[in-house]
């Protein structure tokens, strides 16, 4: 049985938010990735799309999640499903961070506005 312990999640950082990784190919699991996502006070992350469905939790504080341009303030306990090709840009405006937990399938990639691609390491 896999059990990936807390110290063993995989820290990478990119557009200012820290990407903690427990569930991906490297830790066993062969279809799902998850990670917890901690998004500090004044953060706007750059619009994305996504080619894979994900489910992203929220753990703690308050975000601004704009999806396909439909702006929605989400709070703890709220959870968005972003479907396979929505536009997502995650905000923070609070003074307090946020923390995520996200589940997609692995082979996830992000596209930016400028059409460069991003494969996160966390979810692959």
């Amino acid at each position: 049985m896999p059990v990936v312990r807390s110290s063993e999640g995989v820290t990478h950082e990119i557009h200012g938010v820290r990407f903690v990784s427990y569930a991906a190919p490297r830790s066993g699991s062969r279809e799902l990735c998850a990670w917890r996502g901690e998004i500090p006070a004044g953060t706007k992350a750059p619009a994305h799309t996504v080619s894979r469905e994900e489910i992203f939790h929220l753990l703690t504080g308050e975000l601004l999640i704009t999806l396909d341009g439909r702006t929605e303030r989400v709070t703890a306990g709220d959870t968005v499903i972003i479907n396979r090709g929505a536009t997502l840009s995650v905000e923070n405006p609070t003074a307090r961070p946020a923390t995520s937990w996200v589940t997609t399938s692995v082979g996830l990639e992000a596209e930016l506005a400028d059409g460069s691609r991003i494969t996160p390491p966390w979810a692959n």
